[in-house]
């Protein structure tokens, strides 16, 4: 079905900028899609999400330094990750973003995901 595989991630200094990119294979459709990410001694978590009407959510952890984007045309993805701080560091994946507000899960199948780390 739906794949995903990330890239962009690597090492920058605290305010800082990356900007995460997702090649998608096979159609998402109606699907919203979103980044999670995962740091190690840390549950997952979702932190952006943009449906496909192109409404958009962010974590609060977030809000105001990421903006999420997508182009149904190019099957892409991306994540512009700004102002970054030491606590961004973790693992970071897009996949589907089912449910609603408060409600959310993401799809069965998940990419390798990207490294992100944020140090000085």
């Amino acid at each position: 079905q739906v794949q995903f595989m990330e890239s962009g991630g690597g090492l920058v200094q605290p305010g800082g900028s990356l900007r995460l990119s997702c090649e998608v294979s096979g159609s998402l459709g109606y699907n919203a899609v979103g980044w999670y990410r995962q740091a190690p001694g840390k549950e997952r978590e979702l932190v952006a999400r943009i449906s496909s009407g192109l409404s958009m959510e962010y974590a609060d952890s977030v809000k105001g330094r990421f903006t999420v984007s997508r182009d149904d045309r190019k099957n892409t993805m991306s994540l512009q990750m700004n102002l970054l701080k030491p606590e961004d560091t973790a693992v970071y994946y897009c996949n589907i973003v089912y449910g609603y507000t408060g409600y959310y899960y993401p799809g069965d199948y998940w990419g390798p995901g990207t490294q992100v780390t944020v140090s000085s």
